[in-house]
């Protein structure tokens, strides 16, 4: 529970001759695939009908919300109450906006479910605003008040770790009046990343380029990201330049939301009296700015084993000048290319079972009984997430196509359904929920088990050869790359904060010195990748991507520590995906098992890099 609510947020018709790989051609129809492979939302709602008793219900119990404004340190039993009273509303809220959601992104063109989401949106403004002077209210009762109403009123007890973070913020909590125009406020804060989305999925048109057999296509997103991998160097060469070439004609417009974001982020941090935007946006994992510090000062001091790599690559390419279009296709071509669904959760189950019976015993619930929808149709939304409300089980979406990349995507998002799964269960609900520094570790220690598991029972170079590339290019985009990211959003936020402006061509220079020293001699950087930041969606989380490097690294420890120690590591394990919010991030990593205030989980990583790098050159 928090004052103002948080949301989690992060094809083909099965053809029965060929168990579960799905056929190329034109997409389905949601209506034509079997039921077997599609979420039964109807568990958080049996029909429509319910959805709109529970929304008129919700609306109807915001006006009680007024009952305890200005009165929540009247006693006991009125905190007590208030408490209740938002939590019910949270729930309803949470299970509303979660299944009108997923309803929607079902079929993107369905207008119907396009109108309940927006619905569904609105009335969690309405909420937030309902519930802004909670906040201030109890921030402004006497630490004493509080600790003598939780003696006087038993059940208020649960709330102990609940108050004692959220006086945290009392430094950083504004009045009444002033919470509720911030809460107001949300909608124009996210006007420049609305804007933003907008540009670049729907109004930017990019060239015509040519594919691998030689037709031509419109380049899109999605579609560089597919032939930028090509093995045909001048199809990588031509998508690279028509993607960047149109990001390079918009670059004052860019530079412009992307700075608007900035100052929005500064505008934030300094209402409510943080020394930097930076700090703020720490402060609810309750991580200090000297760890994100760490994470970036480790990775840049230890650049080497990628320079390494980028060498390895300029050589298994066989090429006397390598590019940045080079950096993503594969060295190593994948050994399989269609991979039943079924067969690819039994594989993920194998995986798994260091983890014990009764994660694989829930792993194997969530396969059978409408957890996840598997495969791509008509208007569904792309990508992969895990999603769930307090009372219902977690959801999964995919859009499985049969690859080896896609076994790993499952085990990613079942990682962060089943991590929902034992902390709804084992939390009460102000407890439930579980920080974004946490996340990513749960699914990253599914990914790091899963690929030990393949590479232990690899049985052919190529095989091997595969898996090992994949590692590399999973820490190298996750762990560098990423840090990489943090490394320019910190430079960014602390230029504009000292009134420094971030004009298109400032932000171009810092990228581009960037790329040199993460990437290195061994590859040429051009003036076109410069542009690249303006396309990284998430600069406008500000501070996010930084949690993707200790994910990664907080998981590659945690699985080594699960393979090496048995049933002691795996009982510490089960017991961190409990614990939800009930401590802070680092408290509940530390009792699993890894420390992330020091460096040590990220020199344990990029030993594993240089690890497998050097099996790969001997295998080569």
């Amino acid at each position: 529970m928090v004052m103002g609510l948080t949301k989690n947020v992060p094809f083909m018709k099965k053809d029965p001759s060929n168990d579960g790989v799905l056929p190329i051609g034109s997409l389905p129809r949601r209506d034509e695939i079997d039921r077997r492979y599609l979420w039964k939302l109807e568990d958080i709602y049996s029909s429509s009908e319910s959805w709109e008793k529970d929304f008129y219900h919700l609306e109807e119990m915001l006006p009680r919300f007024s009952e305890f404004r200005g009165a929540l340190h009247l006693s006991a039993s009125t905190l007590l109450g208030g408490l209740r009273l938002m939590e019910d509303a949270e729930i309803i809220m949470g299970k509303l906006y979660a299944y009108a959601v997923m309803r929607s992104h079902e079929d993107m063109a369905n207008k119907a479910a396009q109108a309940l989401a927006e619905r569904a949106e609105l009335l969690l403004v309405k909420l937030s605003a309902a519930v802004s002077f909670y906040t201030p209210e109890i921030l402004e009762m006497d630490e004493i008040k509080i600790r003598e109403f939780m003696e006087e009123e038993k059940e208020l007890q649960i709330y102990r770790f609940f108050f004692e973070d959220l006086m945290r913020s009392r430094p950083h909590t504004l009045s009444s009046v002033e919470e509720e125009l911030l809460a107001r406020s949300g909608e124009i804060a996210r006007a420049p990343e609305n804007i933003f989305s907008l540009f670049t999925n729907a109004d930017i048109k990019f060239p015509t380029v040519t594919d691998e057999d030689g037709n031509a296509i419109e380049l899109s997103e999605e579609r560089y990201i597919r032939l930028i991998r090509s093995q045909n160097r001048n199809v990588r060469h031509e998508a690279y330049e028509g993607l960047f070439r149109t990001y390079d004609q918009y670059q004052n417009s860019l530079a412009a939301m992307y700075g608007a974001s900035v100052k929005g982020d500064i505008f934030y941090s300094r209402s409510r009296k943080y020394n930097s935007s930076l700090e703020a946006a720490l402060h609810p994992d309750h991580i200090s700015p000297s760890v994100y510090d760490m994470v970036v000062d480790t990775v840049r001091d230890n650049l080497e084993p990628l320079h390494e790599y980028v060498q390895l690559r300029k050589e298994v390419l066989a090429l006397p000048e390598l590019a940045m279009c080079d950096l993503y296709v594969p060295l190593v071509d994948e050994p399989q290319k269609e991979i039943s669904y079924e067969k690819a959760c039994n594989v993920v189950l194998d995986g798994l079972r260091p983890l014990g019976e009764e994660y694989v015993s829930i792993l194997k619930e969530g396969f059978l009984s409408g957890w996840i929808d598997v495969y791509e149709n008509e208007g569904k939304r792309k990508g992969a997430y895990s999603w769930g409300s307090y009372g219902t089980h977690p959801y999964v979406l995919l859009n499985y196509n049969g690859t080896i990349h896609d076994i790993f995507t499952i085990a990613h998002e079942m990682g962060h359904a089943i991590h929902t799964w034992y902390s709804h269960k084992h939390q009460p609900y102000v407890y439930a929920d579980y920080t974004i520094f946490l996340a990513e570790v749960a699914s990253t220690t599914n990914e790091a088990l899963l690929l030990q598991f393949l590479l232990k029972n690899s049985r052919k170079d190529a095989e091997r050869l595969y898996l090992l590339n994949y590692s590399l290019e999973q820490i190298r985009t996750t762990v560098y790359r990423q840090a990489m990211f943090a490394d320019f959003e910190k430079m960014t936020h602390s230029m504009m904060e000292k009134g420094e402006p971030l004009t298109a061509d400032r932000l171009s220079n810092i990228w581009h010195e960037l790329n040199a020293a993460y990437y290195g001699s061994h590859i040429s950087v051009d003036h076109l990748i410069d542009i690249e930041w303006a396309r990284i969606p998430h600069f406008y989380s500000a501070f996010y991507v930084y949690k993707y490097v200790t994910g990664y690294a907080a998981a590659t420890s945690l699985s080594q520590k699960i393979l090496r120690e048995g049933k002691d590591a795996q009982r510490q394990y089960i017991e961190f995906l409990k614990k939800g919010r009930s401590a802070y991030s680092l408290n509940i990593l530390n009792e699993a098992g890894v420390d992330m205030t020091t460096s040590q989980p990220l020199l344990d990583t990029i030993a594993l890099f240089k690890k497998n790098l050097m099996e790969m050159k001997s295998l080569l």
